[in-house]
């Protein structure tokens, strides 16, 4: 996690990868947040779809907390520039167990994914059907929502069908990890 705290730092300065305010506390603000979905979730293969991948957050920290498990960990980035920084990243890092989509999230063929995950890529009403579309039939998606989670969830109930269970942060207050299966088009 330190090369990867370093890489990022690094990046960060030529491309925007997180809010560069929150680089000297990069290790609480970003890191350990993401790892707190290990907490919740032990996954022994299939595919692990990222999307927006961005930095690498929560993606690339659970693909380096995950390395020793037979999941794939599948980045999807729409962003050259930070395609590039992920796949720098896991070539440097040594994750065999990772590679980068350079797609729009809309245009990757279903990837039948048994783990999906993404951190501030968009509300959650906007997000449901990338889940819809890139998470198998008894696939969990893993998704890190801020202070307004709850409201996004009712919005989100309007069009579709879901199992919710949400972890509180414990780094964010009023902020969630939020677990979401057996979605379906209303």
């Amino acid at each position: 996690m330190d090369e990867y705290a370093s890489l990022l730092s690094h990046w960060n300065s030529r491309i925007n990868l997180v809010a560069p305010g929150t680089i000297g506390n990069l290790r609480s603000r970003h890191i350990e947040d993401c790892l707190q979905i290990c907490q919740h979730v032990r996954p022994a293969d299939g595919i692990w779809a990222d999307l927006g991948s961005g930095g690498g957050l929560p993606g690339l920290v659970l693909a380096i907390a995950f390395q020793r498990s037979e999941t794939e960990f599948r980045f999807v980035e729409s962003d050259q520039r930070k395609a590039v920084f992920l796949r720098t990243a896991i070539r440097q890092l040594g994750l065999a167990n990772a590679s980068v989509i350079t797609r729009r999230i809309e245009d990757v063929a279903p990837l039948n994914a048994a783990y999906v995950s993404a951190r501030a890529l968009a509300p959650l009403p906007l997000l449901m059907p990338y889940l819809s579309r890139h998470m198998a039939d008894n696939g969990q998606a893993w998704l890190m929502k801020g202070e307004r989670w709850q409201s996004e969830v009712r919005d989100a109930q309007a069009d579709w069908r879901f199992t919710c269970t949400a972890y509180p942060s414990l780094t964010h207050s009023g902020a969630a990890i939020l677990k979401i299966s057996e979605v379906s088009h209303v």
